[in-house]
């Protein structure tokens, strides 16, 4: 994947691997700093992966060998690529606001067609105050659409949200191509990398997240803390 690719050649490698910490819901890598990425333990069994290939020898791994595995079809083992990447990022706090994602989508999507990629707590309150609101899911709830809604629903909408898991399962590059060249894209969730790379792939802003307590981070996501009840994080949104 070339926007892969061209995140990894931004980074700077040079430093060690601490810990690895895979959880239920969320994986921690710790290497200059601490990254995260969603686990997606669901999607992962159900392509037939239950761990990742090399369990208990992982932080042997160099940083760049660990942010190569966001290359392989085990979703664990990406997950765990897309973790180490973000924590080789060193974040330009000047370009970032302390925002959230439902902040920005409300403010963009009003009175437009919204369509997002991943079901997210806020969905609700943005219904409300949006045109048209498409919620494609792989694993759809009520109201929701599946992923084959993608291909008629993207190219339709003014604002497109899209989570950062789409770099774990690969689809965020046939995500990009299907969004209409005039909508606003935002890429959400704490697997997003913060990295002004993702401009060029014609995304508007980032909300992702950054680990300012690892000790706390790493503790809670081994606890198999749910995205709200990690501690030691800050969401920040990076603009173009």
């Amino acid at each position: 994947m070339k926007i892969l690719d061209d995140l990894l050649s931004k980074l700077n490698i040079e430093t060690c691997t601490r810990t690895i910490c895979q959880g239920l819901y969320h994986t921690a890598v710790y290497t200059r700093n601490c990254g995260l990425a969603s686990t997606l333990m669901r999607d992962s069994i159900k392509t037939g992966h239950s761990s990742s290939r090399d369990p208990g020898s992982l932080v042997k791994k160099s940083p760049l060998e660990l942010v190569q595995m966001s290359y392989s079809d085990n979703i664990l083992d990406a997950a765990i690529g897309m973790a180490a990447m973000n924590s080789l990022l060193d974040i330009d706090e000047g370009k970032c606001q302390l925002l959230n994602a439902r902040e920005l989508l409300l403010e963009k999507g009003q009175g437009l067609n919204v369509a997002i990629i991943g079901h997210f707590p806020f969905i609700p309150k943005l219904r409300e105050a949006v045109r048209e609101l498409w919620v494609i899911e792989k694993n759809p709830q009520e109201g929701d659409f599946p992923e084959v809604a993608a291909e008629k629903y993207i190219p339709e909408a003014d604002v497109v949200g899209i989570t950062g898991t789409a770099f774990t399962n690969h689809t965020i590059e046939r995500l990009l191509e299907l969004t209409n060249p005039n909508a606003y894209v935002l890429v959400i969730g704490d697997t997003a990398p913060l990295s002004p790379v993702l401009f060029d792939y014609g995304i508007d802003a980032i909300s992702g997240t950054q680990v300012i307590d690892p000790d706390s981070v790493i503790r809670c996501v081994s606890e198999g803390a749910t995205y709200r009840q990690i501690k030691g994080i800050r969401q920040l949104t990076m603009m173009k």
